[in-house]
């Protein structure tokens, strides 16, 4: 019953006949669970190593069963941060499959490719924008990275995204987190919620990217600068990628209107996603640009972390994360 939190099933029955008999050893976990020894020996690294079983206080040398709204309570921890790395891992993996299709692009500039066309320059890229918004009649999905956005840019936004949603076209775009502190942006976001839109923030975005009724998808060559040149692409399987990269980054966004929300550890989004890319060796400057701040507000996101675990380096600081679940071991 309980495999899909990491036990099996001798270290199962093993856990609920120390539950039973708190008092019981090695001997009577044999007997009760009818298992030979050394796999009950196993079973006791496993729980010992999910810390469902700890050494007794009252018997030197004997092991006594966590109680299990305590012991659930920390597998289900467990299983959360596995899950949430291995969605970050899949996050990554699809941005990096978006930046290849435009790198391979660029790389192949004189090249006839279905499915693809280059834009070189900014100039090209308005073009094109526009035209794509000229004609969209159902839906437009954006990825809007870079934190707090020019305010020339959402003036210049304005007549067009009203026209869209005056149209009927439904519009959802993700920023990032650091906007919510920026109140131009707020406001403007909130001018598109009056009209209709659909805006919600996540703490980290794969790359900039606009979707236009699920067949045509312009996103960067280089993330580094955006207006050096994008690429178009319409090919039918590499559409239903970005439109499912969309989807999946969307779900789990929030409503700009809500309340960043706190994990189980008591960090927010942002805070979560400061320790994952700092495991992943993301310097300061790099973790600054990912979360759309300045490197002094990243500095003291990490460094307000570090004084909250009680560590004096970054590398103390990722120990006692993995020991407090913050991080996947």
């Amino acid at each position: 019953m309980l495999t899909a939190l990491g036990l099996n099933a001798v270290a199962e029955s093993v856990y609920r006949a120390m539950l039973a008999d708190p008092r019981g050893g090695v001997a009577e976990l044999v007997e009760a669970v009818g298992a030979p020894r050394p796999e009950v020996l196993d079973a006791l690294d496993l729980l010992s190593e999910l810390a469902l079983v700890r050494p007794s206080a009252e018997q030197e040398g004997r092991l006594r069963a966590v109680s299990p709204d305590i012991g659930m309570e920390i597998l289900m921890a467990r299983q959360q941060a596995e899950l949430a790395a291995q969605q970050q891992r899949v996050e990554a993996s699809r941005a990096v499959a978006a930046q290849l299709i435009a790198e391979y692009a660029d790389l192949r500039p004189a090249a006839s490719s279905p499915g693809v066309e280059q834009l070189i320059g900014i100039d090209e890229i308005r073009d094109c924008l526009t035209r794509l918004t000229r004609d969209v009649t159902t839906e437009v999905m954006s990825f809007a990275p870079g934190g707090a956005q020019p305010a020339a840019q959402m003036d210049a936004s304005r007549p067009l995204d009203g026209q869209l949603l005056g149209r009927g076209v439904r519009m959802r775009t993700v920023y990032l987190n650091s906007v919510r502190n920026d109140q131009p942006t707020v406001e403007y976001a909130n001018w598109l919620a009056g009209l209709g839109g659909q805006v919600r923030t996540v703490p980290a975005l794969p790359t900039r990217m606009i979707i236009t009724d699920r067949a045509t998808a312009v996103i960067p060559v280089s993330s580094d600068d955006t207006s050096a040149g994008a690429v178009v692409l319409t090919g039918q399987g590499t559409l239903t990628a970005l439109c499912a990269l969309f989807e999946s980054v969307w779900s789990g966004a929030q409503p700009l209107g809500e309340a960043a929300p706190t994990d189980s550890g008591g960090l927010s989004p942002q805070e979560s996603t400061t320790i994952a890319l700092l495991a992943q060796g993301h310097t300061d400057e790099s973790i600054a640009k990912r979360l759309g701040v300045s490197q002094r507000t990243a500095r003291r996101i990490a460094t307000d972390l570090m004084e909250r675990l009680g560590a004096r380096s970054r590398f103390e600081a990722g120990v006692r994360c993995v020991q407090r679940g913050w991080l996947p071991e």
